[in-house]
């Protein structure tokens, strides 16, 4: 049955997690970027998870309240116990930032929670009306959005402290 799943994945499903997988790989080391670039990964995997949520569950309140519980507690979470990660950069408007695995694991975990909760939906259709499915997949969505979006708080904060982002970044 595995074998069956995976064949009929679509070719660019693949090529979506090649391209999530090298975005990840490139943040495992240090690298000087334009501090708008920090809010690319966290507002894209936002939108696809959004985006996601809305096409399979519909944007009733239940789906979104579970996405948002999940996304409060793991953004406050990522806020209170996250490293600092950034430095000025060597012009303005530029940081370094610390590579991590973290973006990795979190872009991979949001690919495969959709690929898992498509295989299951497309099983067993009657899952987009159980209420414990939804929940939880909507957790999960928000967990990993809020992590990636308390990082960003954080980062963003780093940045104010750096003296914003003239002559110091």
């Amino acid at each position: 049955m595995l074998s069956n799943i995976v064949t009929h994945t679509p070719l660019y499903v693949w090529a979506i997690l090649a391209f999530l997988v090298s975005r990840g790989v490139m943040a495992m080391r240090e690298r000087e970027l334009a501090f708008k670039s920090l809010y690319i990964i966290p507002l894209l995997m936002l939108l696809l998870s959004l985006q996601y949520i809305s096409m399979k569950f519909g944007l009733a309140p239940l789906p979104l309240g579970a996405w948002l519980a999940g996304a409060c507690v793991a953004g406050a979470l990522a806020w209170r116990m996250g490293a600092a990660r950034i430095s000025a950069g060597s012009a303005p408007g530029r940081v370094t930032v610390a590579g991590s695995a973290l973006p990795l694991l979190l872009m991979v975990s949001i690919f495969f929670t959709r690929y898992a909760t498509a295989v299951a939906l497309a099983i067993a259709p009657e899952l987009a009306g159980q209420s414990l499915f939804m929940i939880a997949v909507c957790l999960l969505f928000g967990a990993f959005n809020g992590l990636f979006l308390g990082r960003l708080a954080r980062d963003t904060s780093a940045c104010a402290q750096l003296g914003g982002l003239g002559a110091h970044a």
